[in-house]
């Protein structure tokens, strides 16, 4: 699948009116990189070994998370993260973006029809900054308040970041709901193959 979008998506992202989240901690960056970037790294994930730890295929980088107990340890170290990541790490910190380097990253595989159910980071395995590359394809995601019923949406477009900090990372959960296309603003966006890098540092 092509990690360019098609003329009908290019199209509804010039004409929309994004609708932007207000939680606090919550940062959103367009085009955090280039086209050419996006398929360099799509191109090195897929020479990389996919797991089947979930329903849907991942990558892990750093420490290995255990899904089941939730939990993270020494003895789930991998090792440094691979070198095709850091450049991606230099320009977060070259952006002010990030104040520790992160020490691990889980690569997710989204096809049409998958989603991650709604979730919190884990808050004893992880620091206070989560942040997520998406490439390839754009897909929404939900943010629900654990302190009420608030729940807002975001369009996270390819080549886009996102950043999850205090409030955000804490009070609110996140998730993608498993389906073949979204609604945005009445218009329709079907999905394609979507992979996410999320980088996180790891408390131990």
């Amino acid at each position: 699948m092509n990690s360019n979008l098609n003329d009908q998506q290019l199209e509804l992202f010039a004409s929309v009116t994004i609708n932007e989240p207000q939680i606090p901690g919550l940062q959103y960056i367009e085009e955090f990189i280039d086209k050419q970037t996006e398929q360099e790294l799509l191109n090195l994930i897929d020479q990389q070994q996919w797991l089947m730890d979930l329903k849907r295929r991942v990558q892990h980088y750093g420490y290995k998370y255990d899904y089941r107990t939730k939990k993270i340890d020494y003895s789930m170290y991998l090792g440094i993260l691979p070198d095709w990541l850091f450049p991606i790490i230099e320009q977060m910190v070259s952006l002010n973006l990030i104040s520790e380097l992160p020490d691990q990253a889980i690569v997710n595989e989204y096809l049409p029809g998958q989603g991650i159910t709604s979730h919190v980071d884990c808050k004893p395995c992880f620091t206070d900054t989560i942040i997520s590359l998406s490439l390839n394809a754009p897909c929404i995601m939900n943010f629900d308040s654990i302190v009420n019923n608030e729940r807002q949406s975001k369009l996270l477009k390819p080549r886009s970041l996102v950043i999850l900090q205090g409030e955000s990372r804490y009070l609110w959960k996140h998730g993608i709901p498993p389906r073949k296309s979204d609604q945005w603003n009445g218009q329709k966006i079907m999905r394609d193959r979507r992979i996410s890098i999320t980088f996180r540092k790891v408390i131990i």
